[in-house]
């Protein structure tokens, strides 16, 4: 048996060079768009399960707690708000500004299982935490369903 020679050749020496500029331009209408997308103000969420819970954490820094409206509508939950821009500009030049402003909604579908009349909610160092409590589920009950002939 033979074993084979590592010639070092790159995996792109059969392509054509004709089709090496389009490679760069591939993926830009996406960077042009998340580009786009990071102009807006959307705050990161965990939303997790325990036994008797589900809790909701929003990051929110910069957000005061006045600023959040928190609403239950249908089983939606609904969190409003804005990040307000407070800044003093004159005489500075940015080199760039990563920071985001603006109004934010998120809106979450609760399950079933929810007890909305017991919903709390915190807001401490930026972030707010939701606790919504688990209803006791009703026992299944599986019917049998007789088959005529």
């Amino acid at each position: 048996m033979q074993t084979a020679k590592n010639h070092d050749v790159p995996v792109t020496s059969g392509v054509d060079d004709s089709v090496t500029p389009f490679w760069p331009h591939l993926f830009e209408p996406f960077r042009n768009a998340a580009s786009s997308l990071a102009t807006f103000f959307s705050p990161s969420v965990d939303a997790s399960t325990a036994n008797d819970r589900y809790e909701i954490n929003v990051e929110l820094p910069g957000v005061e707690a006045d600023d959040i409206d928190v609403t239950l509508d249908d089983g939606v939950l609904t969190l409003k708000g804005e990040k307000r821009e407070e800044r003093e500009e004159k005489g500075k030049s940015f080199y760039f500004s990563e920071r985001r402003y603006g109004s934010f909604q998120r809106s979450f579908r609760l399950p079933a299982d929810v007890g909305a009349d017991d919903i709390d909610a915190t807001f401490k160092n930026g972030v707010l935490t939701l606790g919504i409590p688990k209803l006791n589920p009703a026992p299944r009950e599986v019917k049998k369903i007789q088959i005529k002939s």
